[in-house]
């Protein structure tokens, strides 16, 4: 697919995890686009595409097994912040239609990368969450990325790899670079956006 140049704040852009299929696709709004920061915004009621449950660890390793389904996100408006070049992405998590900070939700991926109708990645199973004071932080499927490493769907070098990146990660979020994400904490939406629209294009 070719490559889009950087996006003007207000776009829509389809978020995709692309792995050897399309897995998942979400419309995100662009909050900001630049070289050294990507910001999208997913509001609660978007609609996108997720597997229609979630995959055990031997389906992983069969793509016929794995069937995409509509899906609208309700329970959350999520403001993500993209390093680019780095392995996770962080989530804002506010309840749905407030300003009431559910987590800070780490999520280790590959590197995004540009699309003409947004940005891919892929999810790398193991996630992390951090309290909304940074105070705490847990893991999250670490047992299912345990299991998927036993049956071989992530090596052990990428496997310590990706444990390394989440340990990075809070680090990163809750020391080195808190101010930053403080500071977007306190980000508004703009009350004209309207839900953005998942680019018929997703599967391409």
């Amino acid at each position: 697919m070719k490559t889009k140049s950087f996006w003007q704040s207000g776009a829509s852009a389809t978020l995709r995890g692309v792995g050897d299929k399309v897995y998942w696709a979400f419309p995100t709004i662009v909050v900001q686009d630049s070289p050294d920061l990507i910001v999208l915004y997913m509001p609660a009621g978007v609609l996108g595409k997720d597997t229609d449950h979630k995959p055990t660890t031997k389906e992983l390793l069969s793509l016929d097994e794995i069937k995409i389904a509509d899906y609208q996100w309700k329970r959350t408006d999520v403001l993500m912040l993209i390093v680019p070049g780095e392995a996770f992405s962080t989530y804002i998590m506010w309840e749905a239609g407030t300003k009431n900070l559910d987590c800070w939700y780490v999520n280790l991926q590959e590197p995004i990368r540009r699309t003409s109708i947004g940005f891919d990645t892929m999810d790398n199973m193991l996630d992390v969450v951090i309290s909304p004071d940074m105070s705490e932080w847990h893991w999250k499927d670490d047992d299912e990325f345990a299991a998927a490493q036993k049956i071989g769907f992530y090596s052990a070098e990428k496997a310590h790899e990706i444990w390394a990146e989440g340990e990075r990660a809070v680090q990163l979020i809750t020391k080195e670079r808190r101010d930053l994400y403080k500071k977007w904490e306190m980000w508004q939406a703009n009350p004209e956006w309207e839900l953005p629209i998942l680019s018929p294009d997703w599967q391409k």
